[in-house]
């Protein structure tokens, strides 16, 4: 919602630089349109009174859209009160939110539970806007169970889209279920135009639902790729369901039979869409770990060049804390990386980052280690000559194993720094 606040900052900035004149004159117009507005709202409702009559004596008591609702919100207060920012990934997946990786290795109840996680205040408020002005009168006119079924059909189906579009973005609200609600508004309203209804939706009842949905979709506009594909599936959904569940039956409250063939369908549908999606890899754990390595053995090798340097230790111990701790964990971690199967296109680049990294950090651990026994190696005189000129040639063998060993160490410096540019890349990991 952030072209919201770049308005609200804008209003308020042109009211502030107005003279008292211009806002003595703005508070007057906007005062007036309120007065028009509540006028216009007292006689549609008036004109609606009929129809809401009619509604009630078909469904007095609605108990599936209050039902709803309350889900809805015990389950933002349980989260309010709960460990964790409400608006927080790791929240919402831990309290049932979809995301690709943990959906689609067996957890497939994600699909359901996450229409009923809801990821922030404004959503909670204007889902359940939504949901009150569309559930009140569809649960009357549909009945309770195509409701509900219509409802749970669109939000799962919004789910699925999403996995399909971004598995590893973690998605979560009504938004999905209460399009697909929309959806079938708009098809008991078509299906008015074309037989007679016990119960026709007036003009006048639908304008008093606009404002409401015009705030619905203004609010989920500002939705990614993600979540404008999902919503647009869920719509469909609904408008399709509405078509089929309403047109056998007089009074648009479908059949049982049809009810649960129309279910039964949506099912195997969703069931037969999800089979390519199975087993998303979720390589952020493993690549973690492939960091926690490099953040636990860089203090600890730091810690024995010291000693090395003090001469606490010899050249050859830091080698052997190197081949035989570092480098077998990296090489570990490696294998790890290369295992594993299902990686999502949006984390393929990620994945060979941190397999860059592992093959570049294990080069350099391995050219240090090669200097050091290098370093601690001595040059030993030659038993078979003597004098000036063997001293000389044992200077040269000296200097040239110097040379060699910095030429080598030097290498090892400048694939460490190679390895250590990539980690910078793979670093900031989240559910994105």
């Amino acid at each position: 919602m952030g072209w919201v606040i770049v308005f609200i900052v804008i209003a308020a900035l042109a009211f502030k630089a107005s003279t008292p004149e211009e806002r003595l004159r703005l508070i007057r117009a906007l005062r007036g349109l309120l007065l028009n507005a509540r006028a216009v709202a007292a006689r549609n409702l008036e004109e609606c009174r009929p129809f809401h009559d009619a509604l009630r004596a078909r469904v007095r008591w609605p108990i599936a859209t209050p039902a709803i609702i309350a889900l809805n919100v015990a389950v933002f207060l349980a989260m309010l009160f709960g460990r964790g920012a409400i608006s927080d990934p790791e929240t919402l997946v831990s309290w049932g939110a979809t995301f690709g990786p943990r959906t689609t290795n067996g957890e497939w109840w994600r699909l359901l539970t996450s229409m009923f996680v809801q990821p922030g205040l404004l959503a909670l408020l204007v889902n359940v806007a939504g949901m009150t002005q569309l559930g009140l009168v569809l649960e009357r006119i549909v009945g309770r169970l195509a409701l509900v079924s219509v409802y749970l059909t669109a939000g799962i189906f919004a789910c699925l889209v999403s996995i399909v579009v971004n598995p590893v973005t973690v998605s979560a609200g009504a938004s999905g279920a209460i399009f697909g609600l929309y959806g079938l508004l708009i098809a008991c309203c078509i299906w008015d135009l074309f037989r007679p209804s016990p119960v026709p939706i007036p003009l006048v009842a639908v304008k008093r639902i606009l404002p409401a949905a015009v705030i619905f979709v203004l609010y989920n506009a500002n939705n990614d790729k993600v979540g404008t594909a999902a919503e647009f599936i869920a719509f469909a959904i609904g408008f399709g369901s509405g078509l089929v569940l309403t047109s056998g039956a007089s009074d648009r409250q479908p059949a049982p039979r049809l009810l649960g063939a129309m279910s039964g369908g949506a099912l195997v549908i969703a069931m037969v869409a999800a089979v390519p999606l199975r087993g998303i890899a979720d390589v952020r754990p493993e690549i973690a770990r492939v960091i926690a390595i490099e953040d636990q053995t860089a203090p600890v090798y730091r810690n024995a060049e010291t000693r090395y340097r003090k001469n606490q230790i010899s050249a050859s111990m830091v080698a052997d804390l190197i081949e035989l701790k570092i480098m077998p964990e990296l090489q570990q971690a490696g294998a790890r990386l290369a295992a594993i199967t299902g990686i999502p296109k949006e984390h393929q680049v990620l994945m060979v980052d941190a397999q860059e990294y592992v093959r570049l950090r294990y080069e350099s651990w391995r050219l240090r280690a090669e200097g050091l026994r290098r370093t601690a190696a001595p040059v030993l005189r030659r038993s078979d000559g003597a004098g000036l000129a063997a001293e000389a040639n044992w200077r040269d063998r000296v200097q040239s194993q110097y040379r060699t060993n910095q030429i080598m160490l030097g290498r090892a410096e400048g694939t460490e720094r190679a390895s250590l540019e990539v980690l910078d890349r793979i670093r900031p990991l989240n559910h994105n």
